[in-house]
């Protein structure tokens, strides 16, 4: 499965990290301009895409995967649907169930939720993105539709309740 989970996260990645310097320690992360925290999920496995994103975890038993990844170039303002399309790159069939703005560390973010094809294989998909102090943040979880995802969602929403930028 990390095969899969590397080439998804690298499909569904919309920047590449900064070069080098990016560590991740005690829910601190810090690349650069790019500052935040961000609790991990409770039995996750950290996995590591080469330039793809800040911060990625797989969960074997539902086979999901889910990424952070910030970008701070305030001369970019792109709209957040631009964006979360951007996302979407390499996936098929895709039917929106829901798309809504919600609340993210005191700002407002574009919340996606996707049923698509990658290569012919099904997933579900729960993206959100977000601007604040000229960066954009994106989030993403990808998983088996149905059952698989619900279970890996509960985790998702957790990672997204604790992330706060600094």
């Amino acid at each position: 499965m990390p095969s899969r989970a590397s080439f998804v996260l690298f499909a569904i990645a919309s920047f590449a990290a900064c070069g080098g310097g990016a560590r991740y320690v005690g829910g601190e992360f810090r690349d650069g301009d790019v500052r935040f925290t961000v609790q991990p999920p409770s039995g996750w496995r950290a996995i590591s895409v080469a330039s793809a994103n800040d911060l990625a975890w797989s969960q074997d038993d539902s086979g999901a995967v889910l990424q952070i990844d910030g970008d701070c170039d305030p001369s970019l303002d792109i709209p957040l649907v631009a964006l979360t399309n951007h996302l979407l790159v390499g996936f098929t069939e895709r039917e929106i169930v829901e798309q809504t703005l919600v609340e993210i560390d005191g700002r407002e973010a574009l919340r996606t939720h996707v049923v698509a094809k990658l290569d012919g294989v099904p997933r579900e998909l729960l993206l959100h993105v977000m601007k604040k102090n000229g960066c954009t943040y994106d989030f993403a979880l990808v998983a088996p539709p149905g059952e698989r995802f619900a279970q890996a969602r509960a985790s998702y929403d957790v990672v997204l309740q604790s992330f706060e930028t600094r």
